[in-house]
């Protein structure tokens, strides 16, 4: 199997290197997420994205585990639940994702959702700060954090988060939450990066760009989010549309592409608004 990768990283502002663009598992059921993290790593992803509440860090381990690849040159992130929020038990949470992964640390721990209804990201971050001084994970961040949950942790503690991994896509471009990620050093990563799925990739804009590349309109959007600056993770089980979705660094859009992309922009979130999402809380 070969272990050479063409995906470039980005630097994040502790100094370690992340892939900007890698593997999401969401919604990828434990007995197949296995097979899906294997045929992406074969594809040549380095990165693979999983999350507690998704039920399939197992799954993903014995992936790892299986491929043959040496762990430096793997990347993986999980997330601590919102159940799990609070120092002790985010420590306890963190212990047990390693222990499903089978590994000794992971490259990238975030917590999920900030969860106001809670109100323990603020301790939940102090913990990952210890996780990351213990040198358990290289680097830590947050997930969904909108500007004001951003502004009050970096004022309480002292670690600036690595990544904020938010919904992005060409109809949720998040131009306040990338600019103030911006000014404070924090690498952005795409969630659903896709959009809905067919909805965003039917868009005659799109189509059109990637008639004009000969490309599909996958490829054209998780293009657009390269070239944007922004780390992504787009997620599928079907072995062709694994290996589509990494096919993405032989070609780029001009400035007439990129502008009709951005042209797309509403404001138009898919999941759920940060602000008021306090599941497990």
């Amino acid at each position: 199997m070969s272990t050479d990768s063409k995906i470039p990283s980005v630097t994040l502002n502790n100094g370690v290197a992340m892939p900007q663009l890698g593997f999401g598992v969401w919604q990828v059921p434990d007995d197949e997420a296995e097979k899906a993290v294997a045929t992406a790593l074969e594809a040549g992803y380095r990165s693979i994205d999983t999350a507690a509440i998704y039920e399939n860090e197992r799954g993903t381990g014995k992936a790892l585990a299986a491929s043959g690849i040496p762990r430096e040159e793997l990347f993986v992130t999980t997330k601590l639940w919102n159940s799990d929020q609070g120092y002790d038990s985010a420590l306890r949470a963190f212990d047990a994702s390693l222990e499903r992964l089978g590994l000794d640390e992971v490259d990238l721990y975030l917590i999920h959702w900030p969860t106001p209804a809670k109100n323990a990201y603020v301790d939940s971050y102090r913990a990952l700060e210890k996780i990351l001084g213990e040198g358990r994970a290289k680097a830590i961040g947050v997930s969904n954090f909108l500007p004001e949950h951003l502004e009050r942790l970096t004022a309480e503690t002292g670690v600036v988060p690595a990544v904020n991994q938010i919904e992005l896509h060409p109809q949720l471009a998040q131009a306040e939450s990338r600019a103030l990620h911006a000014e404070l050093g924090i690498a952005t990563e795409a969630w659903s990066p896709l959009g809905s799925g067919r909805g965003l990739l039917e868009v005659p804009a799109i189509v059109a760009v990637a008639r004009k590349h000969g490309r599909s309109p996958a490829q054209v959007v998780l293009r657009w989010h390269l070239q944007t600056g922004n780390v992504v993770i787009p997620k599928s089980v079907t072995p062709s549309r694994i290996r589509e979705n990494v096919d993405v660094f032989d070609f780029e859009l001009d400035a007439e592409d990129m502008a009709a992309i951005a042209a797309l922009d509403e404001g138009r979130r898919l999941g759920p608004n940060p602000a008021e999402f306090n599941a497990g809380a």
